[in-house]
């Protein structure tokens, strides 16, 4: 069979994430085009996968004018740029691999979902911790009876507290206005995970949260508007010296730190850190997502759902509780638990261990969901993707229910796909 041809719209940290899949698997895909407005980024990419000039570009745009060239497209551009792209890769005939959230709001969200069923084409968002190893594994549990039928489910993701300061404080999903909210920039992907557990739709949302502590009021005095100025930083726990400096000191050159700058070596990121956006006191910026969040869920049958964001954790895995009328299950991302009723036993399962590059990324996640985009391209197939635009749309539509009730206090109805 001969290889899916991929063109990347966005050559970021996510775009060459996706892209190293080609590296590890020539014989399944080829990267033959990019589209990137940063010729630093662009050029290593055309470097690295040899591609041709006439394919290469600034702009999506002129991509997606150009005739077509390649079987799908990864658009992994920011949030609040993915609808116009995927609407006009799709009307050309490309696939997409689009990175999640689909767009910051429903409006945006329901025309992708309508572009890609008028020209017939396949849509995989990566929502990728569906395909993570333990997700796969806690599915098939379920699946066989383990724990009989779902009543209710705990869900925690401890975004924790350095990644909190890196992503929604300093970086690109600070602000709902830029960005999105921070439960459909971050949480996006537990929702969409109750949505695939439970395996129903859900009818009702309730929710609370705010910005508790990454304000101005929360500065210490004294404190400086940049942290390579301030006098405090050894006793700050977001320190940028104490995230970024210490991980450069230990050899460590891949995310976070490459996000600051394309040549990571120590004289860069300080450069970074007195000039841009990640060397800002978390106390001194523009954010406003919240940093705390929990949100209800009332599925269809009757089952609930509980979720927790938090900022203030040490960085681990998700948390999972999962209650059954047979059974309970808890899950870590590294380990399984069930216990039965009817024995009083409990049985754990370990989880396969993955390396910490992109495609090791997410517990695995990140090379699954690739791996099955790839195949369902190459065979014609969209039963390989487990992220398709219906479900996808549904759990979209269950965070912006979930904003609306924090926003308003109120219970939401969820509208229907």
């Amino acid at each position: 069979m001969a290889p899916v041809n991929l063109l990347i719209v966005g050559a970021g940290s996510r775009g060459t994430g996706y892209a190293s899949y080609a590296a590890a698997h020539p014989d399944e895909v080829r990267i033959v085009g990019v589209a990137e407005p940063r010729e630093i980024y662009r050029q290593r990419m055309i470097d690295e996968y040899d591609i041709t000039p006439e394919n290469a570009f600034a702009d999506w745009r002129a991509a997606a004018a150009a005739e077509k060239f390649a079987d799908a497209v990864v658009v992994a551009t920011q949030d609040a740029m993915h609808v116009e792209p995927a609407e006009a890769f799709a009307a050309k005939g490309y696939h997409l691999l689009l990175e999640k959230p689909m767009a910051p709001d429903e409006e945006g969200c329901r025309r992708i979902h309508q572009a890609v069923k008028a020209a017939g084409v396949m849509l995989a968002v990566c929502h990728v911790v569906r395909y993570t190893i333990v997700t796969q594994k806690i599915k098939q549990l379920l699946d066989q009876g383990a724990i009989g039928d779902i009543v209710s489910v705990q869900r925690l993701e401890p975004v924790g507290y350095w990644h909190q300061a890196h992503s929604f404080v300093r970086g690109n999903w600070r602000n709902e206005e830029e960005s999105s909210a921070m439960l459909l920039a971050k949480s996006c992907h537990d929702v969409d995970w109750l949505r695939y557990i439970l395996g129903v739709p859900c009818k009702k949302v309730s929710s609370f949260g705010n910005l508790k502590h990454f304000r101005a009021e929360q500065k210490p005095v004294g404190a400086a508007a940049r942290c390579l100025d301030c006098d405090l930083a050894a006793e700050c726990a977001y320190a940028a010296q104490k995230i970024y400096l210490g991980r450069v000191r230990d050899g460590q050159t891949g995310w976070p730190v490459d996000v600051l700058t394309p040549d990571v070596d120590e004289e860069a990121v300080l450069q970074a850190l007195r000039e841009g956006p990640y060397g800002r006191c978390v106390y001194d910026c523009d954010n406003d997502v919240v940093d705390h969040q929990v949100v209800n869920f009332l599925f269809e049958g009757g089952a609930t759902a509980a979720f927790t964001m938090t900022a203030f954790a040490r960085g681990r895995g998700r948390e999972t509780r999962i209650f059954g009328t047979k059974g309970e299950l808890f899950s870590d991302d590294e380990k399984i638990e069930v216990f039965d009723f009817l024995t009083d036993e409990r049985r754990d399962i370990e989880i396969d261990p993955t390396d910490s590059s992109i495609l090791g990324g997410h517990g695995g996640g990140d090379y699954g969901l690739m791996q099955c985009f790839v195949a369902a391209v190459a065979e014609g197939d969209p039963t390989r993707i487990l992220s398709g635009p219906d479900e996808t749309l549904e759990s979209h539509l269950m965070v912006f229910a979930a904003e609306r009730a924090r926003k308003n206090g109120t219970v939401e109805m969820v509208p229907s796909a």
